[in-house]
């Protein structure tokens, strides 16, 4: 179904209007078919990005460390953190470093849910599956124009 009939908006101004509603609107819909995967292990896909960064870092990071690695820069890092250290995904301490900060580690129920999780990624990339490998491709490169990312 073409966007017009999806959001039905009969006319854009211009077709960068309409990609620009376009983004917008496959994002919303993208991130819903994520977060009904994640609903099964009561977790949002925020949490999932907090907990597979720090699985990934093999050490201790900060908030801060965490909020630079996220997809989401725009959340509040420490919420969330505290929301899996209430679920025992994570846990924090002092810095052995700079007592000023709080390091933020996952735990082995954190390691255990990701690698539940990992199981389901096939279903996750079924999201895209319209697409060719070729397509995402150039997708790729279309969204880091967009975001003015040059190929390094």
């Amino acid at each position: 179904m073409s966007l017009e009939n999806e959001i039905n908006q009969r006319k854009f101004r211009n077709e960068y209007q309409k990609s620009g509603i376009n983004l917008i609107y496959t994002y919303n819909w993208v991130t819903e078919k994520i977060n009904k995967i994640f609903d099964e292990w009561d977790i949002t896909a925020q949490q999932f990005n907090i907990l597979r960064i720090l699985r990934g870092a093999g050490q201790p990071l900060s908030t801060l460390q965490i909020r630079q690695r996220m997809l989401d820069r725009m959340s509040d890092t420490s919420r969330i953190v505290d929301r899996l250290v209430l679920k025992g995904l994570v846990k924090k301490s002092v810095c052995k470093i700079d007592r000023r900060l709080v390091d933020v580690i996952i735990t082995d129920k954190g390691r255990k849910l990701l690698e539940k999780i990992d199981q389901y990624s096939d279903q996750m990339d079924a999201i895209m599956a319209n697409l060719t490998e070729e397509e995402a491709k150039t997708l790729n490169e279309l969204l880091d124009k967009i975001r003015n990312v040059k190929d390094e």
